[in-house]
């Protein structure tokens, strides 16, 4: 264990401004019960930096999530709709975001990692800790460059300094899958050596916890690379298999973050009445479908003059002006409710997808596949999943809204439907599994919106108003986010360099990042 003094422990234990209750009981984060010198002297700034990280990933400052995962993600997954009329003319839903709209998940999200993770490895040579930060970077660290595609990666942090060299999108997944891998080896041989709990607001200091997710994002990564790197994507994906603790097989495993104050309600419920709500793709799929996990995600809508129920508002459109729009269908969450980063549901559809693909996985595509709604069913305290599983007729639903014959749309092209069918084409079932995913990766937005533009699934709506200026089809929808204002003045010759020999297109909306190939 390093020996670092007091006061220069709590100078790298605060090294970003993130607001998070992290100072409290400072004497307790100095005495693991569990491993006395686990996190003795240097416990307080691990501790803090640890948790600063973890409440980066999906951030818990409010504003900073309401642009990354809910005006972004949860618009372009598929998700959710802007319900506050003031975002008509500036929204990512219409592809026209303001600059500082673009700008948090980049920056906030970098700005969190990297200086608290060079706290870390200041402040302790502890493995399991340093295995678990590395695991969190990369959580986080996809995220940012699946939504822009080049980032600084390789050469951050080496100075404390995040204004770095750019490395093209292979070149950081080939530098994530090197972390995730070292951090597997680690914490599968110290799967019972846990650390304190005050440390970790996800598994409690959980370190088989923490393997199963470390195994099940270098499972996500290795799908999301299919198309572009197929023989190091099967490569990955089989040694998830092979390793002793693998990933996430039950909702025990699940990786939950635990909150007083969840930003996704407050966005949802306290901004001028909610400045998103549900959004009509997922109401329409689930609808079709009759879902019972309906009750479990949503509320039912308010409206005066029709029969209510599950009514999503369709993205995209021009909001009307007044009250109207907040009576649609809102997310059924409590202020204190947890927030996932990934469930054991998401992985059984990734080995499913895996095995579609000829891969190793564990079982056949069928039965993974089914045991991922099973899992979701378990998830949501919902019943009847055998039946869902099952059923070979029911179809999305055509979106009728009960307000505007505008926010309608009759172009709904997907006649999926819920049952396996081994006769399908790989196409078909492709498209069967990643809509289940869909549904049961509510509401990580990023993560379906990257699903989205890698497979084309599960079929969205086109929006009615593109301010793009050409830079979106409207057909393919955004392929990824323009790097902010602040880049170009603060990394500007890092970035120019990485435009024209990473990027190979415009710094637009409209081009795709590097493992988006597929042609939708």
């Amino acid at each position: 264990m390093k020996n670092k003094s007091i006061i220069k422990l709590l100078l790298l234990g605060t090294v970003t401004g993130l607001s998070v209750s992290c100072t409290d009981n400072f004497l307790d984060y100095n005495t693991n019960p569990y491993e006395p010198t686990n996190l003795d002297p240097d416990g307080y700034g691990v501790s803090s930096a640890l948790k600063m990280m973890e409440s980066a990933v999906l951030p818990l400052d409010v504003n900073t999530f309401q642009f990354t995962d809910c005006l972004l993600g949860g618009t372009w997954g598929g998700y959710l709709a802007d319900s506050n009329n003031g975002f008509n003319n500036r929204s990512f839903a219409i592809y026209s975001p303001q600059d500082d709209w673009v700008e948090p998940l980049m920056k906030q999200t970098m700005s969190a990692t990297f200086p608290n993770i060079t706290t870390i490895q200041a402040l302790t040579d502890n493995e399991v800790l340093l295995s678990v930060a590395n695991v969190i970077k990369v959580i986080a660290m996809q995220r940012v460059t699946d939504t822009y595609g080049p980032i600084p990666y390789s050469e951050v942090g080496k100075d404390g300094n995040i204004t770095a060299v750019y490395d093209t999108q292979k070149k950081v997944y080939e530098k994530m899958f090197q972390e995730v891998d070292a951090a597997i080896e680690v914490l599968s041989k110290n799967r019972t050596n846990n650390f304190t709990p005050k440390a970790d607001i996800v598994f409690g200091g959980k370190t088989e916890k923490w393997a199963k997710l470390a195994n099940s994002l270098k499972l996500r990564m290795a799908v999301r690379i299919a198309n572009v790197e197929p023989e190091l994507a099967k490569q990955k994906a089989e040694e998830v298999m092979k390793n002793e603790i693998g990933p996430m097989s039950s909702n025990d495993d699940n990786a939950f973050i635990t909150v007083t104050n969840n930003p996704l309600y407050v966005v949802m419920y306290e901004y001028n009445k909610g400045d998103s709500h549900i959004g009509a793709d997922i109401t329409s799929y689930m609808n079709g479908y009759e879902d019972p996990r309906r009750e479990k995600y949503f509320t039912l809508s308010t409206f005066k003059n029709v029969t209510n129920g599950f009514i999503g508002l369709r993205s995209g459109v021009e909001l009307p002006a007044g009250e109207t729009i907040k009576q649609y269908t809102n997310i059924n969450i409590k202020v204190d409710s947890k927030m996932m980063w990934m469930n054991a549901a998401e992985t059984a559809f990734l080995r499913a997808e895996g095995a579609l693909r000829g891969w190793s996985m564990g079982g056949t595509a069928e039965s993974l596949y089914n045991q991922g709604i099973a899992l979701s069913f378990g998830q949501w305290g919902a019943e009847g999943a055998e039946t869902y599983a099952q059923d070979a007729t029911k179809t999305p639903a055509v979106h009728k809204d009960p307000v505007n014959s505008s926010f309608s749309y009759n172009g709904m092209t997907s006649t999926i439907t819920v049952k396996w069918d081994e006769t399908a084409d790989f196409e078909k079932n492709l498209e069967r599994i990643i809509t289940q995913k869909w549904i049961a990766n509510f509401p990580l937005g990023l993560e379906a919106w990257a699903e989205y533009r890698r497979t084309g699934y599960p079929k969205l709506m086109e929006v009615v108003m593109n301010g793009s200026n050409g830079k979106v089809e409207s057909s393919r929808m955004a392929r990824r986010l323009n790097y902010p204002e602040v880049e170009y003045k603060e990394n500007g010759e890092n970035l120019k360099k990485a435009l024209t020999d990473y990027l190979k297109g415009p710094d637009t909306m409209g081009t795709d990042v590097w493992w988006a190939k597929k042609n939708n």
